[in-house]
């Protein structure tokens, strides 16, 4: 009994003082979009019924003001109008499991343990790593891919860009309201024909249907494809009564059209007339040799330069000077985001953390079958996407990639 408590000791300070750093620090080094976004505690608060982040954001200028003749009535006084700003933080997970006997390693044979343990935290801290990164871009609701069609145990996706083997999935109807069949495993993907194959009974999906990870509707962060938008409730501010709250979007109807200069310089400028300054254009990587072509074809100089924080990627040049353009697997295709990083963070009240509330990072495995002679841990992070200001985003939509 001793030993096996001086074990769980050892794997306990192991855990939270070797691991979680770790695991910080390369959610924060391997991700694109998540390293340039600023991390803030600012605004977050805890309430009955959860954890929130509040700020205030300007909607209306004081428009008491005005030109006058000697002797005349002078303007009457008004105020600045302000919105406020609140919403949920998202809640987020990832465990890892080693066995009994793994743990008893950490006493007889240190190097074996520590090999093991590598093993199951590096695989958990890629998966939060690539997850992370893609709700960066996403929605609240955290739809994966649309379904066209329904098979034997198999669905055929529009894109299978946010698939992955071996992934827990639920399908929804396009609202996400109805729940068609959940918790199967994508044990195949055809990337050529979009067929995804899953196990457990087959169920029935129609077209327009989406995919979910399984437990995770409408709990994830908020992304890009909410915030650069000019349309839809954020924040509980809808752009409709307060038109200030819009971002700038540039789309072809759902019809991609080749990419130019002119279009760019357009976005850049819309952002400019709204008061914010683009510093960095995310996009996909279809949409960044699209970018290269253009250069290449007007004999420009197509190297790829480091810009300030170690990014690098193809500069776009403007009058206000360069502006990286960079790449990212997970953004969506024909996509560019126009981003002004001082008006975007992401809060939350601490980082990536152990779970051990009850005093061990490290719990029994029990399920409905009994208890398992194997151990479980847990880490969390309470996060949301937050911008004070919509409209100085922008979104170059419909674009032809190469």
């Amino acid at each position: 009994m001793a030993g096996a408590s001086t074990t769980m000791a050892v794997v306990d300070s192991i855990l939270k003082e070797v691991y979680e750093d770790k695991i910080r620090d390369q959610l924060q080094s391997e991700t694109i979009a998540l390293k340039r976004i600023e991390q803030s505690s600012e605004g977050v608060t805890s309430e009955v019924g959860g954890k929130y982040v509040t700020f205030p954001i300007r909607t209306r200028r004081n428009h008491g003001i005005g030109a006058r003749l000697e002797n005349e009535v002078l303007p009457v006084a008004k105020s600045q109008k302000y919105a406020s700003a609140r919403v949920n933080l998202a809640y987020l997970y990832g465990a890892a499991s080693i066995t009994g006997q793994t743990m008893e390693l950490a006493q007889s044979n240190f190097q074996a343990f520590a090999s093991a343990l590598d093993q199951e935290l590096n695989g958990l801290k890629q998966t939060l790593v690539k997850d992370m990164n893609r709700q960066v871009y996403g929605t609240s609701s955290g739809i994966l891919a649309s379904i066209t069609a329904d098979g034997a145990n198999t669905v055929t996706v529009s894109s299978t860009q946010y698939l992955e083997v071996g992934m827990q999935i639920d399908v929804y109807d396009v609202t996400l309201t109805t729940a068609k069949f959940s918790n199967r495993e994508i044990t195949a993907i055809n990337t050529t024909t979009g067929v995804v194959t899953y196990d457990g009974a087959d169920g029935t999906a129609v077209a327009t249907d989406v995919i979910v990870r399984t437990g995770s509707r409408s709990r994830e962060t908020i992304g890009l494809s909410q915030i650069v938008s000019n349309t839809g409730t954020l924040y509980n501010i809808n752009p409709s009564t307060e038109p200030v709250w819009a971002s700038v979007v540039n789309s072809n109807g759902g019809t991609n059209r080749a990419l130019s200069e002119g279009l760019m310089i357009k976005l850049v400028d819309d952002i400019r007339t709204n008061g914010g300054s683009t510093s960095v254009i995310f996009t996909s990587l279809g949409v960044r040799r699209a970018y290269f072509n253009l250069l290449v074809q007007q004999r420009r100089y197509t190297d790829t330069k480091e810009f300030e924080g170690g990014f690098k990627g193809l500069a776009f040049s403007t009058d206000a000077g360069e502006i990286p353009l960079i790449s990212d697997f997970d953004c969506q295709p024909s996509r560019a985001y126009f981003l002004n990083e001082k008006q975007i963070k992401l809060y939350r009240e601490s980082d990536w953390s152990f779970m051990n509330r009850d005093g061990s990072n490290w719990q029994r495995v029990i399920d409905a079958n009994g208890a398992y002679d194997a151990y479980q841990t847990m880490m969390y992070k309470y996060c949301q996407m937050g911008t004070h200001q919509r409209n100085s985003h922008g979104l170059l939509a419909d674009i032809l990639e190469a």
